[in-house]
């Protein structure tokens, strides 16, 4: 299965973020994916099956993070081993066979997926958040970053 996507103002905002440091770059890109991504996070806990108990309750367990699990790092690693991404954000239930087995189903249950229709419903919203949050907080930083010359200047 092949997605297209159409994006625009992502190259000026590249251009943008090559004005500020490495770490405020960084910084900005993970602010802005963590507030974009939390929407999803939200609808993906509204989808998630309920258990019995409070403790059953998969939801509780998404989240939006920068952290994966051990085993989760060694694939990724395996699959983006040449992608030179700067930064990326995880979107999901924390590590627990449970939310496979919700999502995919197992010999005995059928799949109650939660993840995939949360995607397939938010994904472009999500993008038009991200590209609004992208600026708003690439603004606040290049803000901050001249007041600090500003304050280096008179000191």
């Amino acid at each position: 299965m092949s997605v297209t996507f159409d994006l625009s103002g992502f190259s000026e905002l590249e251009k943008e973020l090559e004005n500020l440091s490495k770490s405020a770059g960084k910084s900005v890109l993970r602010r802005s994916l963590k507030k974009s991504a939390q929407p999803l996070a939200d609808l993906m806990r509204y989808l998630a099956p309920r258990g019995d108990t409070a403790t059953d309750d998969l939801a509780d367990s998404i989240a939006v993070s920068t952290k994966l699990s051990k085993r989760q790092k060694g694939l990724h690693k395996r699959m983006f081993r040449d992608d030179k991404a700067s930064v990326e954000m995880f979107v999901g239930a924390e590590p627990d066979p449970a939310a496979v087995n919700q999502e995919f189903g197992n010999v005995n249950h059928g799949p109650q997926s939660f993840a995939r229709p949360a995607w397939e419903q938010d994904k472009m919203a999500l993008l038009d958040r991200l590209s609004k949050d992208l600026w708003i907080e690439l603004e606040k930083s290049i803000k901050r970053a001249e007041a600090k010359v500003a304050r280096q200047a008179k000191g």
